[in-house]
């Protein structure tokens, strides 16, 4: 249908790249809101076990509640009080091709240490 769409624009004198550009966004959009459409329809129709009949309870990994940390009081005793501080990453000035190597040999440093980067 696009391909005969895009054909029956040519034969309209309008630009063929153009048409199947706008064309297939179109079809495109209408994919993504059938889709959409379709996953929301099965969510509002899924259903999840309540009963204890339902859901098995060794399938279920257990876990040990009194590790939980409910309350603010217990938060702040496992971390310190004061906040850790970043410390800036300090960078060495990079040296230019043509400046004088800091070996100290007098030359540039593309012609001493420069010869392999």
């Amino acid at each position: 249908d696009l391909k005969q769409s895009v054909q029956a624009a040519s034969y309209e004198q309008k630009d063929p790249l153009l048409i199947y550009k706008l064309e297939s966004f179109g079809l495109f959009e209408k994919m993504i809101n059938e889709i959409n459409k379709d996953i929301t329809s099965f969510l509002c129709r899924a259903t999840l076990p309540i009963g204890e009949n339902d859901v098995k309870q060794t399938d279920l990994p257990q876990s040990d509640n009194r590790k939980l940390k409910t309350g603010r009081e217990e938060l702040k005793a496992d971390n310190p009080s004061e906040p850790q501080k970043i410390q800036p990453v300090h960078v060495e000035k990079k040296i230019g091709r043509n400046e004088e190597c800091p070996c100290g040999s007098g030359k540039k440093y593309k012609n001493c240490h420069g010869k392999n980067e």
